[in-house]
């Protein structure tokens, strides 16, 4: 569903402020792959997901989604291919159009326009459907607007609208950090049965190493720009904490600095 081929990117090239973010990366996602990607601060995660989204062009490399060559594609013609969550719950919603409105736009992304407008009845019911099943009441919500949820009931609907079209790819990008812990867990549940019932490929960038254990059935390990660490099925399953503290140290020759990442 993703393949990446020796992917480069340099930022601020020629300066003092020269950084070089991805450092050859290749990676292949099956059809269903669920992958965490872990790493410190600079590792080149946002990176590799902006560059995959198409943020910015890369200065060389290719990417594929589902067998499509779209390295040269801006990212407005990208979106048909992904679903994305962004860390700030503020993101990815319209705070002053109702909840059931925000659906419509997710729902209707790419279709063609017409000259009806609002939301009918059929669309309506679809709609509390779909909200029934984050469990957090707001199927009782729908002409709320969307700016007075809370950061977990905000995130949860960004979530659902960037999967209501079944996307090729889902991007979630930290898209639980800003959240206290309880309604990260909530979120990330919810994250785990959208992507069992949709049969969904996702890829997962976050600094908690705790969750990229916990979720998905692949976890890969990111520094200096490049994938030092890929880990899939059973021996996922089986590793803790520590595994992937020694195992940084082992291949990187240095321990993990970042704060976050050892808090987390």
């Amino acid at each position: 569903m993703l393949d990446l081929n020796n992917i480069y990117k340099t930022f601020n090239p020629g300066t003092v402020n020269e950084k070089h973010a991805l450092n050859g990366i290749s990676l292949h996602l099956n059809e269903g792959d669920f992958v965490t990607v872990i790493g410190s601060n600079g590792a080149g995660k946002s990176t590799v997901l902006n560059a995959i989204a198409g943020v910015w062009p890369i200065d060389s490399g290719s990417i594929l989604i589902d067998g499509q060559d779209v390295t040269g594609l801006p990212e407005y013609k990208r979106a048909k291919y992904l679903g994305r969550v962004f860390q700030d719950p503020m993101t990815g919603t319209a705070a002053t159009m109702e909840i059931q409105e925000n659906l419509a736009l997710a729902k209707r992304r790419g279709a063609r326009r017409t000259l009806r407008i609002g939301i009918t009845k059929k669309e309506q019911d679809e709609y509390r459907e779909q909200l029934r099943t984050l469990d957090l009441g707001l199927e009782d919500r729908m002409t709320a607007k969307v700016g007075l949820l809370s950061g977990g009931q905000r995130q949860a609907l960004t979530l659902l609208m960037a999967t209501l079209q079944k996307p090729k790819l889902l991007l979630l990008d930290e898209h639980t950090a800003a959240l206290d812990p309880k309604t990260a867990e909530k979120v990330l549940n919810t994250t785990d049965t959208i992507i069992r019932e949709n049969h969904l490929t996702a890829f997962m960038v976050t600094h908690n190493m705790k969750d990229a254990i916990a979720h998905g059935n692949r976890l890969i390990m990111m520094n200096e720009g490049k994938i030092i660490f890929d880990v899939a099925g059973e021996e996922k399953k089986h590793l803790t904490m520590k595994d992937l503290l020694d195992k940084f140290a082992e291949i990187s020759g240095s321990s993990i600095q970042s704060d976050k990442v050892l808090l987390a």
